[in-house]
């Protein structure tokens, strides 16, 4: 494809070196039963993996290739492969044992929102906001390499809105998709035809799931309803109303006799499929849940849940007794109940209720706690750019405030819990200089964009920019500091980036890079995104804090790759030209400039004329 008249900028991740909790919500769960292994997929962009023997830092390995949310994982063939969706408008294939990232398929040109899995015939459907589904064998997907990525795909054409859920039976026979038009459309995947639709519900399917035998289809809904139909009559058998805001995620046990359900109301609910009036409340997380996972092991059925905040808990499936009989007074006052709702059960309350009370209390009362819960970080909500330019003042969900060095892309100092405001106020200087960059927290972490339009719009002296002359430095002569010598901090950056670059070696440097020769350079983990920038459509259901950032993403690496072969053919078909001048051609850069002159204003009296 030729990007030579696309607008490209270019992105910077402040983070550590490695992150080992979730810096941000958790889209999607999945579990190799045969590792006891669980994959998160993070909107920090990272997929993780953590091992559920040990309670105490199961966290086992990172795998990072996305360049925005990960909305979706799947593990195919027993565990060995896990494709995943994001974002950043691809599909990826991955060595799950390993964490390698095998090959992208680029084929989506919007946000691909969610996978769906045929366990029998390993295929694997993906779809999302770019209002296509398409179809990718697994077995030819395990073949591909990074240079060799170019594959053959089925298509459903017939879809008219974006799709936020999808959903496939193991053998393969019929695959079930739903929009916010609120139609479930179905087709049948061998032929990539359409089959029938199912209405009913009232706003947007979030949530699909089919029967094994595909003879039926369970569907969940921001409307707040959960819905039974029957493929062959083609309507819906049951509603089940549980909760009071939109159904995100659903799961059944195997035998599809339980359906757990929850989403934006932080409510797990299980409900029988023979009786859908028989319901009770596993938990309440404290956001909202994205993801739901059933899990067996010894210890029992388990579901874990991801949400939108970073932990991510397994909650035990206890069902609460039916019918217990009348405890005695005695009895009941050797039981302690604990004043926490999360801890507190109907086996320790007088079940003298009418069946209508013991309902209600079922639905109210949580039946279990967490019994494994990995931890995840805080992520920054907050961020303040100060006078100079060069410096960001940050607050995370703890209330930690933290200042950034952009020109460094780390943290130089932790302020703890302080007012965040008036850190802001305590660094505010009596100086302009023009806004070079921009700012966005959607993955947890602070991302720098620069954009051709004013990437190097910012001149400054290097006494104002805070620059001294550094104490380690070999030869202090050999830097001849002048403290009122101007420079650019958008050229610094760029320089800095691709300092190991082959093609911006080939320069041996002018006086702004020997002045500033030490000062300015990056953690060699520092993950850097060329993106096309406006190409993607708005979407209300994807919030993104800073609208100037959205584009599809061309390429991402990390500072220490640039020097790499292997990296020589993607930076030199990706990097723009705006970026060449800079690093490899040297061009200066001309400050902006605008001519004027002063004139007397006639009106103003002169003072020594007056007596």
């Amino acid at each position: 494809m030729n990007y030579a008249k696309k607008k490209i900028c270019l992105s910077m991740v402040m983070r550590a070196k490695e992150e080992r909790r979730n810096r941000f919500g958790v889209n999607s769960l999945d579990y190799d039963p045969y590792q006891k292994r669980l994959y998160t997929a993070g909107r920090d962009s990272i997929i993780r993996v953590w091992d559920t023997k040990r309670q105490t830092d199961p966290y086992l390995q990172s795998m990072e290739h996305h360049a925005d949310w990960v909305n979706d994982i799947v593990l195919c063939c027993e565990g060995e492969y896990l494709i995943s969706a994001s974002n950043d408008t691809t599909v990826k294939v991955w060595n799950a044992r390993t964490g390698f990232c095998m090959s992208t398929l680029p084929t989506h040109k919007d946000y691909v929102v969610v996978l769906a899995y045929a366990q029998h015939k390993e295929e694997v459907a993906s779809a999302g906001l770019d209002h296509s589904i398409f179809l990718w064998d697994v077995n030819t997907l395990r073949n591909l390499t990074p240079k060799n990525n170019t594959v053959t795909t089925s298509s459903f054409s017939d879809e008219k809105d974006s799709i936020y859920s999808l959903a496939m039976d193991p053998a393969g026979s019929i695959l079930v998709a739903g929009s916010p038009d609120k139609l479930i459309r179905m087709w049948d995947p061998r032929t990539c035809q359409p089959i029938g639709q199912l209405r009913g519900h009232t706003d947007n399917v979030r949530a699909l799931l089919i029967r094994p035998d595909a003879q039926e289809i369970l569907s969940g809904s921001s409307d707040g309803t959960i819905k039974l139909w029957n493929v062959g009559m083609r309507r819906c058998t049951e509603t089940i109303r549980r909760h009071s805001e939109g159904v995100w995620t659903l799961q059944t046990n195997p035998s599809w006799t339980e359906v757990y359900s929850s989403g934006r109301d932080k409510n797990i609910f299980a409900t029988t499929l023979r009786n859908t009036d028989d319901s009770f409340l596993i938990g309440r997380e404290s956001n909202p849940v994205l993801k739901l996972l059933y899990v067996e092991n010894s210890d029992g059925p388990h579901l874990w849940a991801s949400t939108s905040g970073t932990d991510v808990k397994c909650w035990p499936i206890n069902a609460p007794i039916r019918r217990a009989p009348r405890l005695s007074s005695h009895r009941i006052a050797s039981h302690s109940v604990d004043s926490d709702p999360l801890c507190a059960s109907p086996w320790t309350r007088d079940h003298s209720e009418t069946p209508s009370e013991q309902r209600l209390l079922h639905l109210t009362v949580p039946t279990s706690v967490p019994t494994f819960i990995i931890k995840g970080g805080n992520p920054i909500v907050q961020y303040h750019i100060c006078s100079e330019k060069r410096f960001i003042v940050t607050r995370d969900a703890n209330n930690q405030v933290a200042i950034y060095d952009v020109l460094q892309a780390k943290i130089v100092q932790n302020l703890g819990q302080v007012d965040f405001d008036a850190v802001v106020k305590e660094r505010e200087k009596f100086i302009y200089v023009p806004n070079w960059f921009s700012v966005d927290l959607r993955c947890g972490f602070p991302i720098i964009h620069l954009d051709s339009s004013d990437a190097l719009s910012a001149h400054i002296t290097l006494k104002d920019a805070g620059f001294t002359t550094p104490e380690d430095a070999a030869d202090q002569k050999s830097y001849n500091f002048n403290p009122f010598f101007t420079v650019n901090y958008g050229q610094l950056l760029l320089q800095a980036i691709f300092e190991s670059w082959p093609k911006a070696q080939l320069y041996s440097g002018d006086s702004t890079s020997n002045l500033t020769r030490g000062y300015v350079s990056l953690p060699d983990h520092i993950p850097i995104i060329l993106r096309i920038k406006g190409e993607l459509s708005p979407n209300l259901c994807f919030v993104c804090l800073c609208s100037d950032c959205r584009g599809r993403a061309l390429a991402r690496f990390i500072v220490r790759d640039t020097g790499l072969s292997k990296e020589q053919r993607l930076l030199c078909e990706h990097v723009p030209e705006w970026v060449t001048d800079i690093v490899v051609r040297r061009k200066p850069i001309k400050a902006t400039k605008i001519p004027f002159c002063l004139t007397q204003d006639t009106k103003i009296s002169n003072p020594k004329s007056k007596t």
